[in-house]
């Protein structure tokens, strides 16, 4: 009996060795696979314009499989279904039911679309020294080829070319060996490590503060979530991060998560009793929609004193009903402005990147209401400013309301007008107000009411850029003084984030879209009014009409004309003729981290590659508009070797206008922005350039004329997508974007790759 029982020891023994020696080899495989993923299918398959909805960033996308229907699809008259993985199926079979199927096969690995995609590129590789052959579809709205089990042999036929990684160079033999390899084995995911103790403890504490019982903190707990849900939260284990999200759960902490995903957060959980939990994603950083935010013990003690410890009561709490759900000048009127406020302000760059990187994350007509490069400061919150009157913004609470869609169908447009008439009104009040201020000695607009970071924040200063149908937000004033600028007042912060961010829903149907488009016009001309207030009475006018050239009168009257407030006073003195450019430079000096250190490529530069890069800059005109909208240049030397980042800013004569966005261009007034590293989600180009060449390539760009022109430039010193080099400067690209943003860097997305 005892020899029998240590057989069975043996045997159990031998069998754990060797499952574990099978689980170890097999999480080799899935390193190696997932180093392949992020390098070479994620930089396409990601958010939600990942073609045919295959998300590849985490393992759960991959399980997920793949969906013919469209999230992009600016002609739905009626809302769509949702599909947003980790929210909208926990399950394979939940998945199967919503009309995705899988990619991958682990009953017969060889017969997976994944698989089959893979092995299509090595048999018909792309040539690399020629032009990509015809036939090759680049455009965002291009028909999808989502190839369904079954469907294959048919597709592969018809399209030999089109194999994975789709318009690029395929697989080198090392990563395609690995590739098959773990999808033979069964494609097992990359387990993460455990968390620490001090990070569960760390968890723990999070968890407990957000779910206090006492009414400010539940109020408190509404909403942080209302304005995190999309953040890519982060606490730092032996220093490196591990990220986490913000949900709604059925269950307390201490126990396993229950979802409660709703299309909007400020909906109705659906349950009276709910906990708010941190909810741990194993998710790879993608550029386009990476958010990081720091979620730590400091960050937790900050909460506290400012929600908390400040002397409010709360005696009841809001509900989720139409009326209040949705607009915060409602459900969190209890909480003081001047605490909503200082929120928001503490990491602006993150708030104003929730509707860069959130659900408006694509679209021409989604973005074509802000200019190209803008410069955007806050109204301090230590001065008194006439929005942060609580008794203002609560009379005004209605007027304050943003569009919701109240059916889901395109019924919805005919309640336009009636948002349309409160802003008015809302425009009406405030102007009204502002000059009954304004009269008071105090109250007067000068250099002092922007807020300058209180000496250490550099989220103060605020540079934006749109790529035609992208966009990115960095710190700092980055590039030369710009066409307009805004000054945000925490009303039109946290509007902002409520039309763009927590109110707009990717799969609604086009009246939503346009509605929003619509009223952010309103929220735009706003911040641009704010900024005029700070300038020269006479000037405002002028610029205002500069800015809106050929637009109705209709458009330029519903915010700029409401009232005699633009021919009122401030307390600036101006010493120049060009007070714009006085302010703005003034401001550059005196907010704390505006002058955008890490993007200034003379830090970096030779004399002779500043000054080449400063011309490139200075000189407007219609030959930068053959550049595309974002161009990283690797420029190389004998001790160079060095990112930077080229960006088109477009000349229109006004943006307030929804359609017809080319008549109103003017190539003319064309300009490039030049820095130091990465700006933008979605490289258009990559360009390599000797550092004794950079003059060259600067003077060769200034004489682009016609597209044969920059048809040239691109052999002189382009990286097409079918090159041989492209895959090894992405990875360099990717690497030293890791090296300069440990944090905030995630992979590029090349969707938007030039075809030549």
């Amino acid at each position: 009996m005892k020899k029998m029982r240590l057989l069975l020891t043996l045997a159990a023994l031998l069998f754990a060795t060797s499952a574990a020696s099978q689980n170890n080899a097999s999480q080799v495989l899935a390193s190696k696979a997932n180093d392949v993923m992020q390098q070479r299918c994620m930089v396409c398959h990601g958010c939600y314009d990942a073609p045919c909805q295959l998300k590849l960033e985490a393992s759960e996308g991959l399980q997920r499989g793949a969906s013919k229907t469209l999230v992009y699809d600016g002609e739905r008259l009626r809302a769509a279904n949702l599909t947003r993985l980790f929210d909208d199926g926990l399950t394979e079979q939940q998945w199967r039911d919503k009309g995705f199927f899988p990619v991958i096969d682990n009953e017969n690995p060889s017969q997976g679309s994944l698989y089959q995609m893979l092995q299509l590129k090595q048999a018909h590789p792309l040539a690399s020294e020629a032009p990509l052959p015809e036939g090759f579809d680049f455009s965002l709205y291009r028909d999808q080829q989502c190839v369904e089990p079954g469907e294959f042999d048919e597709y592969g036929s018809n399209n030999p070319l089109a194999g994975m990684p789709y318009g690029l160079p395929g697989l080198n033999t090392r990563e395609h060996t690995d590739m098959i390899a773990w999808l033979e084995d069964g494609a097992p995911a990359l387990t993460p490590p455990p968390l620490s103790s001090s990070l569960k403890l760390t968890l723990k504490q999070w968890e407990a503060f957000l779910n206090q019982p006492d009414n400010k903190s539940q109020l408190m707990s509404r909403y942080v979530y209302e304005h995190l849900f999309l953040a890519s939260l982060y606490l730092e284990d032996h220093g490196e991060p591990v990220w986490f999200r913000l949900v709604r759960s059925s269950t307390p902490p201490g126990r396993n998560l229950g979802l409660l995903a709703t299309r909007r957060p400020f909906d109705a959980p659906g349950l009276n009793t709910f906990y708010y939990r941190l909810q741990r994603m194993n998710v790879t950083p993608l550029a386009k929609i990476h958010q990081p935010y720091r979620f730590d013990q400091a960050r937790l003690e900050w909460y506290r004193k400012l929600f908390i410890e400040t002397d409010y009561q709360v005696t009841t709490l809001p509900d989720y009903s139409a009326d209040v759900a949705g607009n915060p000048f409602k459900s969190f009127v209890d909480i003081p402005v001047d605490v909503r406020y200082r929120f928001l302000l503490e990491d602006a760059q993150f708030t104003i990147m929730n509707f860069i990187k959130g659900p408006v994350c694509r679209g021409q007509i989604a973005l074509n209401v802000i200019e190209d490069n803008f410069w955007v400061m806050f109204v301090d919150p230590d001065k008194v400013d006439p929005e942060l009157d609580e008794a203002f913004l609560a009379a005004e609470s209605d007027n304050l309301r943003l569009p919701l869609p109240k059916t889901g169908t395109a019924i919805d447009i005919l309640s336009w007008r009636r948002y349309a008439k409160s802003h008015a009104a809302y425009q009406q009040a405030k102007a009204d107000y502002v000059m009954t201020q304004m009269d008071r000695k105090d109250r007067e607009l000068t250099l002092s009411s922007i807020w300058q970071g209180d000496g250490k924040n550099n989220n103060a200063a605020l540079t934006i850029f749109r790529h035609f149908d992208t966009a990115s937000v960095v710190r700092g004033f980055v590039g030369e003084e710009p066409k307009t600028a805004w000054v945000i007042s925490y009303s039109l912060l946290e509007r902002i984030h409520y039309l763009l961010v927590a109110g707009f829903d990717v799969y609604g149907s086009v009246s939503h879209q346009l509605e929003s488009r619509l009223y952010m016009d309103f929220l735009r001309m706003e911040g641009e009014l704010n900024f005029l207030l700070f300038l020269p009475p006479e000037e405002r006018k002028k610029l205002r009409d500069f800015w809106y050239r050929g637009a109705p009168d209709g458009v330029k009257n519903h915010v700029f004309a409401s009232s005699d407030v633009m021919s009122r006073e401030n307390g600036i003195e101006y010493q120049t003729d060009d007070p714009k450019r006085e302010f703005l430079m003034s401001m550059r000096e005196r907010i704390h981290g505006a002058d955008a250190a890490p993007y200034d490529y003379r830090r970096v530069s030779s004399a002779a590659m500043s000054s080449s890069f400063q011309r490139l800059e200075s000189n407007r005109g219609a030959h930068n508009g053959f550049l595309p909208q974002v161009s990283f240049v690797n420029v190389i030397g004998k001790e160079r070797d060095q990112a930077f980042t080229i960006m088109r800013n477009t000349g229109y004569s006004n943006i307030a206008q929804l359609f017809q966005e080319s008549e109103r261009r003017l190539p003319d007034e064309d300009g490039l922005t030049v820095v130091h590293g990465f700006i933008g989600a979605y490289p258009n180009y990559f360009f390599q350039v000797n550092e004794e060449k950079v003059e060259a390539f600067v003077t060769d760009i200034a004489a682009l004329r016609k597209a044969d022109d920059y048809d040239q430039l691109q052999k002189d010193y382009g990286v097409p997508r079918n090159a041989s080099g492209f895959w090894p400067l992405s990875d360099k690209f990717h690497r030293l974007y890791h090296q300069q943003k440990p944090l905030r860097a995630g992979f590029f997305d090349y969707n938007r790759y030039s075809g030549y």
